[in-house]
């Protein structure tokens, strides 16, 4: 249903006094969404097609397997994860990796668009945005769906070479936050199945079992009773549909299956409770739940009716919460109380709490407190009505851009009517019975629907403590629950926001477009301000109603001593928290609810920047943002309190997080204990902020308007843009300096960095870090010459390092060539791996990079990886954003993306021997380091 795809709506308009909507009885059903064809074979595979064209000439294949962990017996722990990867190692139509390597000839890449998940209850497939108008394509990706419905291979050969994979996968995974995890299970499902079939599964079982014990799981299970296939893009259904029920006919139905069972978490009638420790975790949290049997969805206005009043009562009760966390006495970083799904049989209504060190105990009081609060006493008249300004305005831009669902989307949607039933709505039809809805909404309704939820029974409570903290104990718990729900003095909450105005009492005075000058090249406006600010305009309407702005100036951090550094790195975080104008940021949240318009600000190492963007019908909010950005940024001293004391908290117990500990042993290392312009966050770091010259850093950044660039494209004519550019841009005064940022480029300690680093942890592993650097021209192709080769080495390693060796769950590789402050190329490679296999796999790394250097490059990587860019090129083209790179590579970078010349052929072009004399070229006499992380033992 479309109320839990808009997530915690965004929207605009609509009043209580205004809702204009027929009367529902409860029983009415929902209107079914006729875009979406869904259908059933004799063979009882379920199959949708969704056609739509937000991404042109592409289209997402999906199988979904209502098959997970759960159904594992206690020999076949992982095997359902097993299982899925086993399907991307040979089928009958394609042996070996087969389905990888005819996809990837069309532009596919393994990871991203070829991909699955393994959870309890299922398993799904995806190829993502594979080209749609060769039909020969289109055949192959169905004929990939049906082999990994009935037709895997499951060779002895290729099981063996995966137990590796999957083992390294584990140790990849397995750290401290997984470990608590492991902890916490048995409490979370009341030691139920659930609890002792984690995907991942047992690795003894994973590395030792039998052959036929994997292939009974799969002829047990994946069989087209417990399948369905989706298909949406930009497709023709008649077409598609003709081609599954031809296709997908000789499935075979299996002949007394096995019944596919669900599992019910035991109720307990006491609460539990449980606090799990782990030497890794460097910060604490909190939950509170209370299962319930899942709500069987009946397809239902009364459904809709009561989702909609308990999102937005929750989404109340979490606004609350986000003020709080605003203060800096408040005792957590944040918390939120929700009602969601939790297994087949089972909801959950979840509390959940990051509190602040050694602040557990008032943490817990303090968010339990607002949740008796608010069903008890319920909510404000303003409060209510800026939820249901939000839930109209939601709906209101979904409506307006139906036709640039995304296909993952669309995918969540036919997830949730396969496996959980739920009705795909059509969206009109919801939207009215939801202006019912909010039509007569009114604290009561919204106090009993919450109120039902919050029972005695099956009650949970779970901490992840921290080791040498007050952690909070069971019988403290207990004891804040029961003092807070009988807590006689509590108060209704005060709401205090009333009237407030974005602009204020600030008089705008507008000030003029002198030239406009037209870039037949790219189609695009260059308008220049009275202020002498330059605004570059296109016109773009692939995502309808929505515009993006962004400005940019050179300076930065870089113009400011190092003792600054920290109070110039933090000064646009604080403007930030502080809001805007005469709101503060609670105010300014409050202010924006039911727009759709935003804006931020960044100051970096070399520039300082404005960014915004908004729905068509709120873009003078936007601007207005914008100016006031300029104009009257706000400085609050509490804010700098709370950002001091959220930095002072995220040091404590650092030294317990592994992946900080390797973090900050790199730096030292390739930079020095002391480099200047590396400044950790530590506490020097924090006893350096100065409210003062942070103030004072951000009026200097952002003083000359007149310095900035400025970016605007969307679906808005000049006629709507320019009287606003006038208004809200031309009418900042500029001083017209012209500056530039310093080259301050943090020195390595050496030109060869070797070294090992031992750590002591829990999950012994090793971590390698790789990488090679070097002064280099910044030109289109040695930019499009780097991908290629980072694209190619990670081809490579995926199938030496993982696929043949088994000794890694994935390598990453990044090369890149960046223009400033110095044009500079630079490859890295990092990846996790067995502490007792790195020094077998590390000459493997530097012989594929050798094998390059050499020559020795398949053609079929260079062709995969060509395709690949051709095809992401063309696809970013349905969208906005290739826009805004259009215009600002044009007039910042100096290169016309639509011209063949400095992207298209040159990719085309692309050699062997190109990507040979590029690589021996950036890494003959490169600065290189070599990191490897071990455990010490």
């Amino acid at each position: 249903m479309l109320y839990k795809k808009i997530s915690i709506l965004l929207f605009v308009f609509g009043c209580l006094s205004s809702l204009q909507a027929q009367n529902f009885k409860s029983t009415a059903p929902i209107a079914v969404n006729q875009k979406i064809k869904k259908g059933i074979l004799p063979n009882g595979m379920t199959y949708y097609i969704y056609p739509t064209d937000v991404n042109k000439n592409t289209a997402s294949y999906y199988i979904i397997q209502n098959v997970g962990s759960i159904l594992e017996n206690d020999q076949q722990k992982g095997l359902a994860h097993f299982l899925e990867h086993m399907a991307f190692n040979g089928t009958k139509h394609f042996e070996g990796k087969g389905i990888l390597n005819t996809l990837q000839k069309q532009g596919a890449v393994f990871g991203k668009n070829i991909n699955a998940y393994t959870s309890t209850d299922e398993t799904v497939y995806n190829l993502d945005n594979i080209p749609s108008k060769d039909g020969a394509v289109v055949d192959t990706c169905l004929l990939v769906l049906h082999d990994w419905s009935n037709f895997l291979s499951l060779t002895d050969a290729e099981i063996d070479a995966e137990r590796g994979v999957i083992t390294e996968e584990w140790r990849t995974r397995q750290n401290a936050r997984a470990r608590i995890y492991n902890q916490l299970a048995p409490y979370y499902y009341n030691n139920s199945l659930y609890a002792d079939r984690m995907p991942i599964g047992d690795m003894d079982i994973v590395k030792n079992f039998k052959y036929q014990v994997l292939k009974d799981f799969y002829k047990d299970w994946y069989r087209p009773d417990l399948q369905a296939i989706a298909i949406v893009g930009d497709i023709d259904t008649a077409e598609i549909e003709a081609k599954i029920k031809k296709l997908f006919a000789d499935i075979p139905t299996h002949q007394n299956p096995k019944k596919r069972f669900e599992i019910a978490i035991p109720n307990n009638e006491t609460p539990t409770f449980k606090l799990a420790l782990d030497k890794e975790i460097s910060a604490a949290s909190i939950s509170f739940m209370i299962r319930h049997a899942a709500e069987k969805p009946t397809g239902t206005f009364a459904d809709l009716e009561k989702n909609t009043q308990r999102q937005m009562a929750f989404s109340i009760i979490n606004n609350r919460l986000a003020e709080m966390a605003q203060k800096q006495e408040c005792p957590f970083k944040s918390a939120q109380i929700t009602y969601q799904g939790y297994s087949r049989l089972n909801d959950t209504w979840y509390l959940g709490i990051s509190p602040k060190p050694d602040k557990q105990t008032e943490a817990f009081t303090m968010v339990i407190t607002e949740w008796v609060r608010a069903y008890k006493f319920g909510f404000s008249k303003g409060e209510i009505e800026r939820a249901v300004t939000e839930t109209i305005s939601g709906y209101e831009n979904y409506l307006e851009k139906l036709n640039e669902i995304s296909h993952q989307q669309v995918i969540g949607m036919v997830k949730d009517d396969y496996l959980n039933h739920e009705v795909i709505a059509d969206p009109n039809a919801e939207f009215e019975m939801t202006k019912n809805i909010l039509k007569n909404i009114d604290t009561q309704i919204l106090q009993e629907q919450i109120s039902k939820l919050y029972t005695k029974q099956n009650r949970v409570i779970t901490v992840t403590g921290v080791e040498g903290e007050a952690n909070l104990t069971q019988e403290k718990a207990f004891d804040i629950i029961q003092k807070a729900e009988n807590d006689a003095s509590l108060q209704p909450y005060v709401d205090s926001f009333e009237g407030k105005t974005l602009l204020g009492n600030l008089q705008v005075v507008p000030g003029k477009i002198v030239s406009e000058k037209k870039e037949t090249a790219i189609d695009a406006t260059t308008f220049v301000l009275s202020n002498g600010v330059k605004v570059h305009y296109k016109f773009a309407d692939k995502n309808k109603k929505e515009v993006e702005l962004k400005a940019e100036s050179f300076g930065g951090i870089s113009l400011y001593e190092p003792l600054d550094i920290p109070s110039a790195s933090q000064s646009a975080n604080l403007a930030m928290m502080s809001g805007v104008g005469e709101l503060s940021n609670i105010d300014l949240e409050k202010v924006l609810k039911g727009k759709i318009a935003n804006s931020a600000i960044g100051i970096s190492s070399l520039k300082e920047s404005v960014s915004g963007s908004a729905n068509l019908k709120d873009i003078e909010t936007m601007m207005q943002l914008v100016h006031l950005r300029f104009v009257q940024p706000r400085f609050d001293a509490e804010m700098f309190a709370l950002l001091k004391q959220r930095m002072q908290n995220s040091l404590k117990n650092r030294a317990n997080d592994i992946n900080a500990k390797m973090q900050d042993s790199l730096s030292d290392i390739v930079y020095g204990k002391n480099n200047p312009r590396i400044r950790p966050v530590d506490q020097k770091y924090i006893d350096d902020l100065s409210f003062d010259k942070m103030k004072s850093f951000y009026l200097d950044r952002f003083a000359d308007i007149s310095n900035f660039e400025f970016y605007v494209v969307g679906d808005l004519t000049p006629e709507i843009l320019k009287p606003l550019l006038e208004k809200y841009i031309a009418s900042i005064n500029g001083i017209k300096r012209k500056e530039k940022f310093k080259t301050n480029v943090p020195k390595w300690t050496s030109n060869k960095i070797d070294r090992d680093v031992f750590i002591k942890m829990e999950t012994p592993k090793s971590s390698v870090r790789i990488v090679f650097q070097k002064d280099y021209a910044y030109t289109q192709k040695n930019r499009i010459l780097a991908s290629f080769l980072s694209d190619v080495l990670t081809l490579r390693y995926t199938e030496s390092l993982r696929e043949k060796e088994g000794g890694t769950y994935g390598a990453s590789v990044r090369a890149n060539l960046d223009k400033l402050p110095v044009s500079k190329a630079g490859v890295q490679v990092t990846f996790d791996c067995d502490a007792d296999k790195v020094e077998h796999l590390l000459p493997i790394v530097y012989q594929e990079i050798d094998k390059i250097k050499k020559g020795e490059i398949a053609a079929e990587d260079i062709e995969k990886t060509r395709t690949n860019y051709l095809k992401s090129r063309e696809d970013s083209k349905n969208f906005n954003s290739y826009s805004m790179n259009l215009i600002y590579n044009y007039f910042e970078n100096g290169y016309d993306m639509n011209d063949p010349k400095n992207y298209v052929n040159i990719v085309k072009s692309i050699s062997s021997k190109d990507i040979q004399e590029f690589a021996n070229s950036l890494l003959s006499k490169a600065d290189s380091m070599e990191v490897v992380f071990k455990p010490l033992k």
